[in-house]
């Protein structure tokens, strides 16, 4: 099998800088897709854990009068990982989160931010580091989005490109006015180019001219071909639906290893459930909870905005209350659902807890701890904590929509007696469906032989990246294909 060479273009890599799965999923898939005879470059913005990360690395291409200032390529490894960095200060040496500024509000520069990044993108994709010239670029989000509309607009050879939508929410729209400043023609600003309802579309320019555009689960793929969830971009996800597909996330299940966690009280398989049990009082004593074996701990771990369906699951505190049930919360993001959280936890010491932020280290104690854990979304392209859930043995209670329907099997979906069962599901954007959700899954919970049963399905279930990395290969090789036809 003839070698493929891929350059994944990411504004956020795991373990160097993660605000969400987007870094989990760019930090996995290379690593995973070596077995499938691809050899992946990430490039990465150069943001300051990115540039210490990669101290020792070599320069392989200078760019001396690049949208404003001198940048630099730095080629390095992190762990498994061969990363290219751009180097530009006057672009991402910013300390603290990649996308925002101090006050909580975007860089006002985050168009000619990402606009490089797909640039340089496309100028590697068209040979401009002549030790790597790749086959196929892999574009991850609006933030590398204007990559497969540069290369179109050059009129060159070029290698054949896919677009990853992993969130429909964020789209990356900027003035019209900034059509030169991006260095894009003035013939790309047209209904069949970057214009997007009077802007420029960085997602829009991606799903337009990509040559396969993925998103990350089959059923979110036929949900954002809808007027609703395709938030503006339905007419033209349905027009290139031929070249649309979904393909599920994976997890890393060396990173994810209930046997091998530094971060959780005692290690576990599904063959010595019984040491899991150990990780529950510590979660509670974490949590400052009530040392309660017999009550069902819920976990959630979770950016806390309108998406995640949090302020479903705040309706939902009295049902919380009245099963027994204890809550433990890691996560930040709107204001308003934080203090209602802290608010909770303060009214009901013992039963509800919630920390504020994120601590990688606290998320896995949770995965390990939890009886279950709640991801109650309106939309949720693909979700990974339900994955990781179901590796822990963490009993995952999910909306019906997107990859967490296409990743549970619900024990009511799956009949008693055939005993697949892996989760709970209810009918998304109802405070009632979940609440009654929370009551089915603690009425299993009473039941240890089918809980056991429930916890040892999950963990059976591949949510590795070993077949979703052949599913990605097999994508580059059609391209390729189709590219010499």
């Amino acid at each position: 099998m003839t070698p493929i060479r891929c350059l994944a273009v990411t504004s956020e890599i795991y373990p160097i800088i993660k605000t969400g799965g987007l870094a989990d999923v760019a930090g996995a898939m290379p690593i995973a897709l070596k077995a499938h005879d691809v050899d992946t470059r990430s490039l990465v913005p150069g943001y300051p854990d990115v540039i210490k990360t990669l101290a020792s690395a070599s320069v392989v291409l200078r760019l001396p009068d690049f949208f404003g200032g001198s940048v630099r390529i730095l080629a390095g490894t992190c762990g498994d990982l061969e990363v290219l960095a751009v180097d530009a200060p006057h672009l991402f040496y910013r300390h603290g989160n990649p996308y925002t500024a101090p006050d909580g509000r975007d860089w006002p520069d985050n168009g000619m931010r990402f606009a490089a990044l797909s640039l340089i993108a496309a100028r590697i994709g068209q040979g401009a580091i002549p030790s790597f010239v790749p086959d196929i670029i892999h574009a991850h989000d609006w933030q590398a989005g204007l990559t497969p509309a540069y290369l179109h607009y050059t009129n060159q050879p070029r290698p054949g490109t896919v677009l990853t939508i992993h969130n429909m929410a964020y789209q990356g729209q900027f003035a019209a006015e900034m059509l030169s400043a991006f260095n894009l023609p003035p013939e790309s600003f047209s209904i069949h180019g970057v214009e997007y309802y009077g802007a420029i579309g960085f997602l829009k320019a991606g799903v337009q001219f990509a040559d396969r555009i993925t998103t990350v689960s089959s059923t979110y793929a036929k949900e954002i071909q809808s007027d609703e969830g395709g938030m503006g971009l339905a007419g033209l996800l349905r027009e290139r639906s031929g070249v649309l597909s979904g393909i599920i996330n994976g997890i890393d299940t060396t990173v994810w290893s209930p046997e091998t966690d530094p971060h959780i009280a005692c290690g576990y398989n599904a063959t010595n459930l019984t040491f899991r049990t150990v990780n529950k009082p510590a979660l509670q004593r974490r949590f400052n909870l009530d040392p309660d074996p017999d009550a069902m701990l819920l976990g959630v771990i979770s950016r806390l905005s309108w998406q995640k369906g949090l302020d479903l699951l705040l309706e939902c505190i009295p049902t919380i209350l009245d099963q027994g049930i204890q809550l433990a919360l890691l996560g930040t993001g709107d204001a308003n659902l934080q203090e209602r959280f802290l608010a909770a936890a303060h009214a009901h010491p013992g039963r509800i807890s919630a920390v504020i932020g994120y601590d990688e280290g606290l998320a896995h104690l949770i995965q390990a701890g939890s009886d279950a854990l709640v991801v109650p979304s309106r939309f949720e392209p693909c979700g990974l904590t339900q994955l990781c859930a179901l590796r822990y043995g963490s009993i995952p209670i999910v909306a019906r929509v997107g990859g967490l329907e296409d990743t549970v099997v619900d024990i009511d979906d799956a009949g008693d007696d055939e005993g697949v069962g892996t989760g709970v599901k209810f009918a998304p954007g109802f405070s009632d469906h979940l609440a009654a959700a929370l009551r089915r899954t603690n009425q299993a919970f009473q039941d240890k032989s089918q809980w056991r049963r429930l916890q040892l399905n999950g963990m059976s279930t591949n949510v590795s990246w070993d077949r979703r990395a052949g599913e990605y290969a097999a994508l580059y090789r059609d391209i390729l294909a189709a590219r010499q036809q």
